[in-house]
């Protein structure tokens, strides 16, 4: 064998086991945690001084208003004082040292309401404040400079529910809410997150119809009250989660007709790509998740498309346990 040939060898082999690890590691690690004490679907959920907060939703006894908190240092749970009353597909919000939950509906009819509550975890009391200009269900909220923006969902027309393409701010401080320039693709069951001052509404479906989901992706500029088209989201889907880690947008899980998602995709707003990152272990929607430190939690969600709830709690970190 001449010696040219005997190093390209040489190098393409070391190459070869350098490209396995770099890989594995840029798409992610998972680890399975104990479950929640309470199994549920469409639950909302934010973290709030170290600890992570989830209220409401679907359980096996009917929709709850119940809210638990977890401490993931010791890993315990604690059942704190129960929303007002029972909702789900609800938003929720940390501003303040207070979380907010805010709209979603009541009942099994669907009924979108326009509350607003207040919670104080000092006090583990509630507050009603101002309602929302659009009673809806199943929208998406983030924080941008202290103030909830919310954006779609579906309210109730000629007594069936359709989507709006209501976008509103809630600012906690003078308890008022504002009215903003509507989403360009009205929908629910979407998911948003903010990114550098900019808002990134991803996925969702439209008129509450998982057959039709949506790969819309579209940032808002509260700045220019403007909205811009993206690169759409690789793989169409709606009852997803998503956070920001590390730069970039990650929308997980999700349902469909055919059946729940794995997917784990990963928008980098810099450079308007999409990555695919290490699936979720169990596929499901209706999902809640948080972000602690440099670790995103994956809390409940339900198995099969439409109904269903689970306990599932899993970790999703950049670097080994």
């Amino acid at each position: 064998m001449k010696k040219s040939t005997l190093i390209i060898l040489v190098l393409t082999l070391c190459l070869s086991l350098r490209t396995g690890p770099v890989l594995a590691e840029e798409t992610g690690y998972w680890k399975s945690m104990p479950p929640t004490p309470t199994p549920r679907t469409e639950a909302s959920a934010a973290p709030l001084d170290g600890k992570i907060y989830i209220v409401g939703g679907f359980t096996p006894a009917g929709i709850t208003n119940k809210l638990e908190a977890l401490d993931p240092r010791t890993g315990t749970w604690t059942e704190r004082s129960p929303m007002p009353r029972p909702l789900h597909h609800t938003s929720i919000a940390a501003v303040g040292g207070k979380l907010y939950v805010i709209g979603g509906f009541t009942t099994g009819m669907w009924t979108p309401v326009g509350t607003t509550y207040e919670y104080d975890p000092a006090a583990d009391s509630w507050m009603e404040k101002a309602h929302m200009p659009t009673a809806r269900g199943a929208m998406a909220a983030t924080v941008i400079d202290g103030k909830i923006y919310v954006v779609g969902g579906a309210h109730k027309s000629m007594l069936r529910l359709v989507n709006t393409g209501a976008n509103e701010v809630y600012d906690p401080a003078e308890d008022r809410w504002r009215r903003l320039k509507p989403i360009p693709t009205p929908r629910d069951h979407l998911a948003v997150a903010a990114h550098n001052g900019i808002l990134y509404a991803i996925g969702g479906r439209v008129d509450v119809d998982y057959n039709e989901n949506l790969d819309a992706n579209e940032a808002y500029d509260p700045k220019t009250d403007a909205w811009t088209q993206r690169k759409p989201l690789p793989t169409a889907r709606s009852g997803i989660a998503a956070q920001v880690l590390d730069g970039k947008i990650y929308v997980m899980g999700g349902e469909s007709g055919k059946g729940t998602f794995k997917e784990n995709e990963a928008y980098d707003p810099g450079k308007d790509g999409w990555e695919a990152k290490a699936p979720l272990l169990h596929s499901r929607h209706g999902l809640s998740s948080a972000l602690i430190g440099e670790q995103i939690h994956l809390l409940t969600g339900g198995p099969n498309p439409g109904g269903g709830g689970s306990s599932f709690h899993e970790i999703f970190s950049l670097k080994p346990f």
